[in-house]
């Protein structure tokens, strides 16, 4: 089944301030004992966004003004600690559709972008300025366009950078590769039969 081909993404953003957020806060480990990951959205930064007793806290995500922000907007180093890939999971599973940060830790944006999440780099001078902008304007419109490398929020046009893999993978709907082996099943043993020592050996005497 071919997959989506992601060439741009958009909609209004949330700010998730600071650098070094690692998967723990994320999604707290507690939450990851389950069987899928239908659900994990709602534990999305569990821990900084309820105090114990599950109050609320001062956190953007229950900010009624970001309600329905499918991009998020973060620092350096975003998703880093541990492997897990439930950070992703519940990021996406939440309802975002992309991230913008200054940089990524490496397992979490290959598991992002099997996700078809793009997770793209700007400068930390330009996030400034997109911070600036959603602060002031929650409900501005932005748009990633992955072809182009570049973002619009407003009347502001701002370069962005995607791993050229990775890039490639979104745009032309190749970033899921557990899928496409799946798909291609039939060419792999096609393949595999082909090799001599997948061949039948005859019984030895």
């Amino acid at each position: 089944m071919p997959l989506q081909k992601i060439t741009s993404v958009a909609g209004t953003c949330v700010v998730i301030a600071g650098d070094d957020v690692d998967t723990d806060r994320i999604i707290p480990a507690r939450y990851m004992k389950c069987v899928t990951f239908d659900g994990l959205g709602e534990f999305l930064f569990h821990d900084v966004r309820f105090d114990e007793n599950g109050r609320p806290k001062s956190h953007p995500l229950n900010d009624p003004e970001f309600q329905g922000a499918t991009m998020m907007i973060a620092g350096r180093n975003f998703g880093c600690g541990s492997s897990r890939e439930h950070a992703p999971q519940a990021i996406y599973r939440y309802g975002f559709r992309a991230i913008v940060a200054e940089s990524f830790a490496e397992i979490f944006f290959g598991n992002a972008i099997t996700l078809a999440m793009p997770c793209v780099t700007a400068s930390r001078a330009d996030l400034a300025k997109i911070r600036e902008v959603v602060a002031l304007q929650p409900k501005s419109q932005m748009a990633i366009d992955l072809v182009q490398q570049t973002l619009t929020l407003g009347d502001e046009v701002f370069t962005v950078s995607v791993r050229s893999s990775a890039r490639d993978a979104l745009i032309n709907g190749r970033w899921d590769a557990i899928g496409e082996l799946l798909d291609a099943h039939e060419l792999v043993a096609s393949r595999a039969s082909a090799l001599p020592y997948m061949r039948p050996q005859p019984a030895s005497a």
